[in-house]
């Protein structure tokens, strides 16, 4: 990896577990679309992708052969002749100099600026991203420069990719291809950073929790 690559690299990057969950194509399809975003910004995890690719690899060319029965074939392709389309292999990652990178856009039709933005209040926006998972959503989130998301807590996993701008929280600052993760023991309150508004993609397996009142008696009407 060159030193002008290492200079573009976000601070922020998935764990190694989720790493390997997306290499070896065995998350769904929203979180696949979260990991597989930060790739495209984030050549160090690139690279470390491509490793564990290679490890999974030489396992198999070291395995030894199994034997099977005769008829194993045949029900192998009469499966897949009566069986839909997997969804859960991992989606590619290149890296990709746009506000939104290419994967986003072929989701979305189009960047953000002929997006279906939705008001969520206090000049914030969001979009979602249309997947097949059941139970799990992928949206973009528009947080005006210096304003903050209400605080909350989670009541399943969410991960946020920055697009643009930048956001602070408890858990130190966010800028471009940064990636956070938080759970059922993450309380925090991302602020978006003066000077440009903070565009992410977060996907979440639940609703938020919110701490205060108000934001509990108006999130059924905002569906997040």
């Amino acid at each position: 990896m060159t030193a002008a690559s290492m200079s573009n690299c976000p601070n922020h990057h998935p764990s190694e577990a989720l790493l390997m969950d997306y290499a070896s194509g065995s998350l769904g399809e929203a979180w696949n679309l979260g990991i597989a975003t930060h790739l495209a910004l984030c050549p160090l995890c690139r690279e470390s992708v491509r490793a564990i690719e290679a490890i999974g690899g030489g396992f198999l060319d070291d395995s030894a052969p199994v034997s099977v029965s005769d008829g194993l074939l045949d029900a192998v392709m009469a499966r897949l002749e009566t069986s839909e389309p997997l969804t859960t292999t991992a989606i590619p990652a290149t890296r990709d100099d746009g506000v939104l990178p290419g994967m986003l856009r072929r989701y979305l039709g189009g960047d953000i600026d002929t997006l279906p933005w939705k008001r969520l209040g206090l000049g914030a926006y969001h979009c979602v991203v249309p997947t097949k998972d059941d139970g799990t959503t992928a949206r973009l989130l528009w947080i005006p420069a210096g304003r903050p998301v209400p605080e909350h807590t989670h009541r399943g996993l969410e991960m946020t990719i920055v697009l643009r701008g930048a956001f602070s929280d408890q858990s130190g600052a966010y800028a471009r291809g940064d990636f956070e993760e938080a759970d059922e023991q993450t309380c925090h309150q991302p602020h978006a950073l003066p000077g440009e508004d903070c565009i992410c993609l977060a996907v979440t397996d639940a609703p938020l929790r919110f701490t205060s009142f108000a934001a509990r008696m108006v999130q059924p009407l905002l569906g997040i």
